[in-house]
Formats: structure tokens, sequence, C-alpha cells
């Protein structure tokens, strides 16, 4: 109840509920996303290779299912998104796209595409792209949009919707506020794709590896997100995504005022302590106030 109580006070929106472990089911049996979560790390796997991992409406309500999932429950630290095959995701399905859907339903996909782009930066859990292939159009504003993304060095990101006569308007949300403006008119505007190290220098990703070490280098990021204080971090992504909305100032108010709520909390002491006593914290994953 605390944390739910800080996280609402810090305009963070509490989800919940629970689901099946595999949703979204295909024709047949087998899932559109694969859920799985072990040590605080929960795997998410875009799981429709056939069809390019392409982000239809079924396959987003999918991804929003098994992100919201028990999403504050204190044993999840963190969230990684893969994909099965050799394409990350090639963005919409533009099969749905067609006039033949009607405006209704092409709203329908556009404002649930906002809403999980909107719900990764959202959750009080770090999220990070595991890319190992090619990242386009909405493939590549998921991409943008996670806090961390590491991709391999044959991994490429692009917004090609200028070509096929659809601007990448919504991608550009996301990745107009990950890379610099003129890297993101010159995606938008010609549609050609950029290297994994193009992405790596202008800020799109966070690491480039080599394909054999994708699952290695991603998991131990990971992993060093579980050994921090879970409602630490969760404040910590809250109030970054908050600065990053305002002015230099206001961002400083914001900063500070944080700084003084995290050392109110018995993990912000705890970690303090256990500093200056030279010794591992014992997190406690709770928003419980330190005692006077």
């Amino acid at each position: 109840m605390a944390r739910a109580l800080l996280l609402a006070a810090l305009g963070v929106p509490r989800f919940g509920g629970s689901g099946p472990l595999l949703s979204a089911r295909r024709f047949c049996s087998e899932p559109l996303t694969v859920r799985r979560q072990e040590a605080g790390i929960r795997r998410i796997i875009l799981n429709n290779p056939k069809k390019r991992n392409a982000l239809s409406l079924s396959m987003l309500e999918s991804l929003r299912e098994n992100i919201l999932t028990d999403v504050d429950g204190e044993d999840l630290r963190v969230i990684v998104i893969s994909a099965e095959g050799p394409v990350f995701s090639s963005g919409h399905d533009l099969k749905e796209l067609t006039s033949l859907q009607g405006r209704e339903y092409h709203a329908k996909v556009f404002h649930t595409c906002s809403e999980v782009m909107t719900l990764i930066q959202d959750v009080p859990v770090p999220v990070i792209a595991m890319v190992n292939g090619v990242a386009t159009a909405a493939g590549c504003q998921l991409v943008a949009s996670c806090d961390i993304a590491v991709a391999t060095d044959k991994s490429s990101f692009a917004t090609p919707g200028v070509n096929v006569g659809l601007f990448c308007s919504t991608p550009a949300v996301a990745i107009g506020r990950a890379v610099p403006r003129k890297v993101a008119m010159e995606m938008l505007f010609t549609g050609s794709p950029i290297s994994a190290q193009e992405a790596l220098l202008h800020g799109l990703i966070s690491k480039v590896v080599p394909e054999e070490r994708l699952e290695e280098e991603t998991l131990a990021i990971a992993q060093r997100v579980c050994r921090a204080s879970r409602p630490v971090v969760a404040l910590g992504k809250a109030t970054f995504q908050r600065q990053m909305a305002q002015g230099r100032d206001a961002a400083y108010a914001t900063a500070s005022k944080v700084m003084v709520d995290n050392l109110a909390l018995r993990d912000g002491q705890e970690g303090i302590r256990a500093f200056l006593e030279k010794r591992q914290p014992v997190w406690s994953h709770k928003t419980e106030k330190a005692p006077p």
C-alpha cells in the first residue's frame, strides 16, 4: 500500500491485474508473445517471425498484457523485450491499415500502439530492448521507447513509412526524443536505415555487441538492475521521465525533492549505512519510511 501511494504521488500509474502466461494466440497454438520470469527478470519475446514480428493490433494487445501482468509485484525488477527470428519488428501490419478496415479500426491500432509505448516508459521497472536484426517503423519506435537497448552489430534501424506513403509520425515521437533532431529528420524523410554503430553514436541504443554475446550482455545489465532496491529504481525512473519534460530549474527542483524523499526511505538509509560500513546492502524492496 505504501509503495502504491508513493507511486501515485509521483504521478506513476498503478498497474496490476493478472493474466495467462502465454497470451494472444495465433490461429494454432503458438502465442504472439511469450512471457517468462525468473529471478526478478521478465522476458517478453515477440513470437511471430513468419510475419516479421509485425506490431499488429493482436501483437500490441499481447505485449501490453505481458507488460501489465503483476507489474506491481515485488519480485519483478526488470523487463527484457526480444524477438524470434532475424527481424526484431517490422512495425505495423500494413494489411491492417488498408481502407477495408476503416478509420475507426485504424484509430484503434494507433491508440493501442501509443498506449503500449507510453506504458513501457511509465511502468515502475526498467525495460530493456534486446535487438538482433531489423527494427523498422513502429519496431524502431519500440526500441526507442525502452529505457535501455542492447543490439547486435548486424542490427539496423529505419523509419521507411515515407516510401509507402505513410510518414512515420508516431515512431517520430519516441525516436525524436532519443536522437538528435537532424538525425531523426533524415531517418524520417529518407527512410534510409542506420547501422547499429550509427544508432549507438546517436543515442538510439545503449550498447552494440556481437550476436553470440547479445543475451549474455543484456542479462548482465538486467541482473545489475536486480541488485538495486526496487522502490528506489521506480522512484528514479519516474523522476527521470518527469525531468526530461521540464526546464532546467524545474528539473532541479523536482530532483531535489525526490532526493529528499529517497533519503526518507528505509532502503535509502540502508544503502548509505552499508556504504559507510563497507558491506553489501540488504534491501527491503518496500517503500517503508526509515526509522527516525
